[in-house]
């Protein structure tokens, strides 16, 4: 039976079940109000209760803690400093979607040897998540594997379903049932739009599908559909962050019956995978919302400690400290500066609500 079952699987290696995990690296209950409140802010922000801007700011994937945590460090006192404009939410993308040969991310490669240490790789996620959570700093991630977010969902404040995933019926199942606001990317073809429009209808709605338990068994989760889903512009062949795909994007919501809550996504196809473009689409946002969009409510970009990216290398020692191994990022010293400025062009608009 194993030969028809299990004939290329080489080997099965069994791992702590979630509740394991989440007994060994417990959240506590002030952080998990904590946690709570990150999540109703930001809710807040897409129904327009709150006022203020959200920004999804970090590498575009987390492959050195060291070097992760001295940018949350600069962020989380930024974000503190800037809170009356904007809500500062960190990028914690610790798998990569692959569609062909490369490093998978921390959570299943986390000493990038190809030795996929999967279980390690969650402890070390868990531990970064319980670092920003003390430091009063949300994390946002993009939502890949349905088993992995029984791992870490707790201590995500938001996530999106990627531009590959956002046509998978599964990612939209999930999302329907995860606790956080959910943001769809549009997928990198044309008509990309309507696939992540779609998603999120899909996901508002209740599903039943199979999982698993926090005790590690098969399980059936029947959910109730989640209410925040939103979409989140990151461009395909061509930037789709300007006044008329935004306008393009608000009436492809209103007739799916969905209310207008977007999301530009500053990097990938929008900045044409040219970091230095990312400030050209953030003031070009900014300008809409000064003109009165009102659908536009907050911001991604892409940003580490030093500018551009490296080539993945098998021995992290050789690789440059705070620089990016995947796409190309912005430095600290223009993060800085974007968040600053954008706040203060925010602030303007705030005085006139």
């Amino acid at each position: 039976m194993s030969f028809l079952t299990n004939k290329n699987i080489d080997s099965v290696e069994e791992i702590l079940t979630p509740r394991d995990f989440m007994r060994e690296i417990p959240i506590t209950p002030r952080q998990e109000s904590v946690v709570g409140n990150f999540r109703q802010t930001i809710q807040d922000i897409l129904d327009g209760r709150d006022l203020r801007l959200l920004a999804v700011v970090g590498p575009c994937s987390i492959h050195d803690i060291k070097g992760a945590t001295e940018f949350a460090k600069r962020l989380s006192e930024l974000a503190h400093e800037l809170i009356d404009s904007l809500f500062v939410v960190m990028r914690v993308y610790f798998e990569k979607p692959r569609d062909n040969i490369g490093w998978s991310g921390l959570l299943t490669d986390p000493l990038m040897s190809g030795d996929f240490h999967i279980e390690e790789g969650l402890r070390v996620a868990r531990k970064f998540l319980m670092h920003l959570v003390r430091m009063e700093l949300p994390a946002g991630t993009e939502a890949l594997d349905p088993i992995m977010t029984q791992y870490l969902s707790d201590l995500f404040s938001w996530m999106a379903i990627g531009q590959r995933a956002s046509e998978s019926n599964a990612h939209r199942e999930m999302a329907s049932g995860l606790p956080m606001p959910i943001g769809f990317k549009n997928a990198p073809h044309k008509g990309g739009i309507f696939s992540a429009i779609r998603g999120i209808r899909t996901a508002a709605r209740q599903h039943s599908f199979l999982g698993i338990s926090d005790d590690g068994m098969t399980a059936v989760m029947r959910t109730k559909g989640n209410d925040y889903g939103h979409l989140v512009l990151r461009g395909a062949d061509c930037p789709n962050y300007g006044r008329f795909s935004i306008k393009g994007a608000e009436g492809e919501l209103k007739k799916m019956g969905l209310p207008a809550r977007i999301i530009v996504d500053c990097s990938h196809g929008n900045s044409e995978y040219d970091p230095s473009k990312q400030e050209e689409v953030m003031h070009d946002v900014l300008a809409q919302i000064e003109n009165g969009n009102n659908s536009i409510v907050g911001f991604m970009l892409e940003s580490y400690l030093e500018w551009g990216a490296q080539p993945v290398s098998n021995n992290p020692d050789d690789l440059e400290y705070g620089v990016s191994v995947t796409d190309p990022c912005i430095d600290w010293e223009t993060t800085e500066r974007l968040l600053r400025q954008a706040a203060g062009r925010f602030c303007k608009v705030q005085d006139q609500f």
